[in-house]
């Protein structure tokens, strides 16, 4: 698999200079921060597990609003512009476009969450298992940005195709909480929102089990919406 660090980098720009003219997806970056102000205005003297249900819904939302959405509106942009599939006509190859597409969104994702945290005053037990939780479900939420973006004719379309997203998989957190008394909502203990959840909530005296198992969920299902995104990708390339 051959990388041109040098087409990676020039998608990258390309992305960034249309990103930042558009302001009714970056002022979605602002979000987060909002929310992080709020919580912490909610007061300094919460629990760690109040602490850590404050952080694992202002972590899964931003996920959905800076992650998800950014990368949907660029690759929607791409189609919206007839420029996607001469993009892939240039030498560059499907790891290079895919990889400059959502550097821009990782980027993002990862400078907003740095800052939310610091805003919030979230310490984790586990900085290593944090920040693994934090790359594993970046890359998954960027991989559901990009089949919401190939499933877009516009940015209007993105936008509102990321809905779901964010209904299916922040509400899995909140629907989890049934499973004492409604135990089919057993299975939304799965998704990889809950699971990172459960990373933010270790306890300071967790067992290298309780680190490894959210993230090898959170993993797996990385990896596969991944492979389903570059499997989609080129076909929807081939259909039009």
């Amino acid at each position: 698999m051959n990388i041109s660090i040098k087409r990676v980098r020039a998608i990258f720009v390309k992305d960034y200079k249309e990103f930042s003219r558009n302001y009714a997806v970056s002022i979605c970056l602002t979000f987060p921060l909002i929310f992080a102000f709020i919580f912490r205005g909610a007061g300094s003297d919460m629990s760690h597990a109040a602490l850590a249900q404050s952080a694992g819904f202002l972590f899964n939302v931003s996920f959905v609003i800076v992650t998800c959405l950014v990368q949907a509106c660029l690759i929607a942009e791409e189609k919206e512009r007839n420029t996607l599939r001469s993009l892939m006509m240039t030498p560059a190859t499907t790891t290079d476009v895919l990889i400059g597409k959502s550097s821009l969104a990782f980027v993002l994702s990862a400078v907003i969450l740095a800052i939310s945290t610091y805003i919030l005053g979230y310490e984790p037990a586990s900085l290593w298992a944090f920040v693994g939780g934090i790359v594993f479900s970046t890359l998954f939420y960027i991989a559901a940005g990009t089949i919401c973006g190939l499933y877009s004719k516009s940015v209007l379309e993105a936008s509102l195709a990321v809905l779901p997203v964010g209904v299916i998989f922040t509400g899995a957190t909140w629907g989890a909480l049934l499973q004492s008394r409604y135990p089919i909502f057993k299975v939304l203990d799965y998704m990889p929102s809950s699971q990172f959840n459960h990373l933010l909530g270790l306890s300071p005296d967790f067992t290298m089990g309780d680190v490894l198992k959210p993230l090898l969920i959170i993993l797996a299902w990385t990896i596969v919406l991944t492979i389903v995104a570059v499997m989609l990708y080129k076909r929807r390339l081939k259909d039009e």
